[in-house]
């Protein structure tokens, strides 16, 4: 097996990993290998041909190939290795990685690993829906591609399962392409996508949001010929006697986003089961010392301007443990609690200013987040409107931190 030794290791080629590299590379860092299995860069965004990215970073609205552009001539502009077609199938707790290649195996040592894997979407197994086997059946992502990359039409006739952001984007695509979209089913009793993709891609083409509703059978045998949806109780379970059979051609399954941590797991990194990512201090280090992570593998992000700006917070933990072989300890604990689905960092050092991202676990207004130490109220931020697709953001400063142990962070109803 050959091998190769690096400074930083980058796994992915997506939005988080060419910011990083790019970061990296612009503030002097050398011998930084990406790694991508696709034989392109960009990632996800080479499918996402609509606009809307680059408005908090760059200021402007570009497609997703345009946002992805701008950082792979970055890159390339400063001469970062890339390894495309190419997959890491393991990675030691002591930063090896075993990469597969046409025709050969290589193992890469890095004095530090970013992990950029990204995410993959929940499929029909996934969620468990009952009912036959025939073809029809799409994840949004997966229909994306082959609808905007190879030109493929998948329905005619379709219902969609979960208003996830990509879902919704979907729904207008098909109708833009002449297909009916009958009606796209979720289970909350809210959208579970941005308000902004509710509005554009739903209500200006009038296609109905049935809320507290879910897919409970599939029927067809080749080909799906309908599903049944019925309404959903308090836990989420269907109600007998509410069932209504649909007629299509095509499932559209849109019901969320799994950070992509085998790898993670490989190496003993410790995940979070809130965010099934990764614990990180505000370094945005793992519990393995020097392997890194950002973007969609550390949390689902709505909107990829977030990721880029991580990716390049994340580079500055980075350029600490290359000059140092260490970062600060991490002394004080982070835990979300009452109305928050989780908050990130789980883990801060207190000598420094912190930015945590955080979800809430319901839509509201006037709402506070407040940051506490055993009770105590060290900062409160009020914001007019919260919503679970939403992230939202406060900041500590250094000076918050003293004297904590151990911080909680809650919103006050």
């Amino acid at each position: 097996m050959k091998e190769k030794k690096v400074d930083v290791a980058i796994i992915g080629g997506g939005p988080a990993g060419l910011a990083a590299a790019a970061k990296l590379a612009g503030d002097g860092i050398g011998n930084i290998l990406i790694i991508e299995r696709n034989e392109w860069l960009g990632g996800i965004l080479e499918q996402c041909i609509h606009d809307g990215f680059g408005l908090e970073i760059f200021k402007k609205s570009l497609t997703g190939p345009e946002y992805a552009d701008y950082y792979i001539r970055k890159v390339k502009k400063l001469r970062v290795p890339c390894l495309l077609s190419s997959m890491v199938i393991n990675l030691s707790r002591d930063r090896v990685l075993t990469v597969a290649r046409k025709g050969e195996l290589l193992a890469v040592r890095a004095k530090a690993v970013i992990l950029a894997m990204g995410c993959r979407e929940r499929t029909r197994g996934a969620l468990c829906i009952p009912g036959t086997r025939p073809s029809g059946i799409y994840t949004a992502g997966v229909a994306q591609n082959l609808i905007n990359l190879k030109n493929w039409m998948v329905g005619k006739r379709l219902v969609i399962l979960g208003s996830g952001d990509i879902g919704l984007i979907m729904a207008r695509r098909f109708t833009l392409e002449g297909a009916k979209v009958l009606a796209v089913v979720e289970k909350l009793p809210f959208a579970s996508g941005l308000e902004r993709n509710v509005v554009q891609c739903l209500n200006d083409f009038g296609i109905p949001l049935l809320l507290e509703r879910t897919v409970v059978d599939v029927h067809g045998r080749a080909r799906v010929s309908s599903v049944t949806i019925a309404k959903v109780g308090p836990c989420g379970r269907p109600i007998r006697g509410t069932e209504r059979k649909i007629a299509c051609d095509t499932l559209l399954i849109s019901a969320g986003l799994i950070p992509e941590n085998e790898l993670s797991r490989g190496a003993g990194v410790i995940l979070d089961e809130r965010t099934v990512g990764p614990l990180v201090n505000e370094f945005y280090e793992t519990s393995a010392k020097g392997i890194f992570t950002c973007g969609n593998v550390l949390h689902v992000h709505d909107i990829v301007d977030w990721v880029s700006f991580e990716a390049e917070r994340l580079a500055f933990g980075v350029k600490e443990y290359l000059k140092k072989g260490c970062i600060a300890p991490s002394k004080i604990d982070v835990k979300a609690g009452g109305g928050l689905k989780y908050v990130l960092p789980q883990r801060v050092s207190g000598a420094r200013t912190v930015e945590f991202a955080m979800r809430v676990d319901q839509p509201g207004r006037n709402r506070a987040v407040v940051f506490r130490d055993n009770g105590r109220i060290i900062r409160r931020f009020t914001f007019n409107r919260v919503s679970p697709p939403e992230m939202i953001r406060a900041k500590l400063e250094e000076s918050d931190f003293k004297g904590i142990k151990m911080l909680s962070v809650d919103i006050e109803r």
